[in-house]
């Protein structure tokens, strides 16, 4: 009989520390008994951070606070290391390992500094550093425990394409050496550990696959292998209904549906990286959101159709930090290139619109976009405006940072009737305002912007009105951790 195969990933949060790192080999050997497993990790908590802020400070020249930012990742390091393995030829051994990563981190960032510059090629290299310095360790713990392990880079595993700081993979190629590599270290019951977050072009080239990429690490993996499924391990029990510190009601939900899951990580939900389930999709693989910290609960399942949950709503999220753009003016009314020339220009300035709302009578275009995206967006807009502008066939271009963006979730909002109506009401009897609202053909989705102060009443009431609160949650204890 075919054992199981399960991918696993641990996030940030979950190989914090020592006693973190430990937990995670423990749960990793516990499985390996029921059937092979492929870990993949992320960097240690806050690494990737310290070493993109090393980075930026090499090219102003501040080498005092890249050496300073280098000496706490080494410590950090260093104590982990010591606290998990205490087989002296193995620790000697890990520590020369990393302390060449650490050699070349500090390289990279002297060409950096010399350069004054900093390329995209040079960061991905230099953020990819606390995947590598984090994999060797796990696979040393779990080595402690009497389980065999090899640390793999994952640029031997994920071929990309040239995309430094977002690249997408190359799945024939991927699934290629997927199976050369960790093939057989799974036939003689070696657990592979691979660092998240990294690949590589077919040359060989470093890439990474944006931030929060060791999930889609993983079930790039998943597809490529065939998995059964995959386990994404985080600090929260699996996908709740809202945000808890939003909506303390706010539940686990036991299952939801891949485009669900998109449109949740889509539109804010830190529990999910955006580009996971894309790897997945066509296989059907199924992927679970669950809890480090406590194992024993079921967590979240993601599949293709998710299960409904008697209504139609199924979670809430929201988006602040973002900036609301208006391009209007009765002038622009009946102008046929005015909204393509808003968003080819969008589009040169590479800003991501996150949602899109027109007056019927085209008097005003208006569209949001991160606050990182917003300077560059408005500059580039007013600059293709400007002969409009100067003739009052575009009255204004403006912005609006005080805003939010709050998106309600289900597979099962098509064609349930007053769903929208009971939204809006919601909101009208906490005195929300709606800025503006945006609902596709999917309906899976219905988004609209408030202002910022009135986020949080806005996902209560509508949390409330929708009785998400009683969903059934996964909290009973479970007799396995792979349940």
């Amino acid at each position: 009989m075919k054992k199981t195969l399960r991918v696993m990933k641990f996030g940030g949060t979950s190989v914090g520390d020592a006693a973190c790192i430990g937990r995670v080999a423990q749960i990793v050997r516990d499985a390996s008994r029921e059937g092979p497993v492929v870990t993949v990790v992320s960097a240690m908590s806050g690494v990737t951070n310290r070493l993109i802020d090393a980075a930026v400070r090499a090219e102003a020249g501040d080498s005092d606070r890249v050496e300073a930012a280098f000496a706490v990742l080494r410590k950090q390091h260093e104590t982990a290391l010591s606290a998990l393995i205490h087989n002296q030829n193995e620790r000697n051994r890990l520590a020369e390992r990393l302390d060449k990563i650490f050699a070349e981190g500090e390289r990279l960032c002297r060409g950096t500094a010399m350069l004054q510059e900093l390329t995209s090629r040079t960061l991905d290299s230099i953020s990819s550093l606390g995947e590598r310095l984090s994999a060797p360790i796990v696979a040393s713990a779990l080595a402690e425990l009497g389980a065999p392990s090899e640390a793999i880079d994952a640029t031997e595993l994920i071929v990309t394409d040239s995309s430094h700081g977002g690249a997408d993979p190359l799945m024939d190629l991927t699934r290629e050496r997927s199976h050369a590599r960790l093939g057989p270290l799974l036939e003689r019951g070696t657990l592979p550990v691979a660092t998240g977050f990294i690949g590589a072009t077919a040359e060989g080239v470093l890439t990474t696959l944006g931030r929060g990429g060791s999930d889609y690490s993983a079930t790039i993996l998943g597809a490529a292998l065939d998995a059964d499924e995959v386990i994404i391990w985080t600090d929260v029990d699996g996908v709740l209904t809202a945000d808890p510190r939003l909506v303390p009601e706010a539940r686990t939900i036991p299952e939801i549906s891949y485009r669900e899951a998109t449109e949740l990580a889509y539109f804010g939900a830190k529990v999910l990286h955006p580009k996971t389930l894309r790897a997945v999709q066509q296989a059907g693989i199924p992927v679970w959101i669950r809890n480090s910290f406590a194992p024993e609960r079921c967590g979240t399942k993601i599949t293709p159709k998710g299960r409904s949950n008697g209504g139609g709503v199924k979670a809430l999220t929201a988006i602040r930090d973002v900036v609301l753009i208006t391009v209007g003016g009765p002038g622009i009314v009946g102008v046929p290139d005015v909204v393509g020339r808003t968003f080819s220009t969008t589009a040169e300035v590479h800003a991501n619109v996150l949602l899109i709302s027109q007056s019927s009578s085209q008097n005003d275009i208006c569209f949001i976009v991160p606050a990182s995206d917003a300077k560059r967006t408005v500059e580039a807009l007013r600059k293709e405006f400007a002969q409009d502008v100067a003739h009052e066939k575009v009255e204004h271009i403006t912005t609006d940072p005080n805003i939010a963006i709050v998106a309600v979730v289900g597979e099962n909002m098509r064609g349930a009737l007053g769903l929208a109506g009971r939204t809006f009401s919601s909101l009208g009897r906490e005195n929300v305002n709606v800025i503006a609202i945006a609902q596709g053909s999917s309906e899976s989705n219905i988004s609209f912007v408030v202002a910022e102060k009135d986020m949080k009443s806005a996902l209560g009431a509508v949390h409330k009105e929708f009785g998400l609160a009683a969903v059934v949650s996964h909290d009973a204890k479970v007799t396995s951790v792979l349940q």
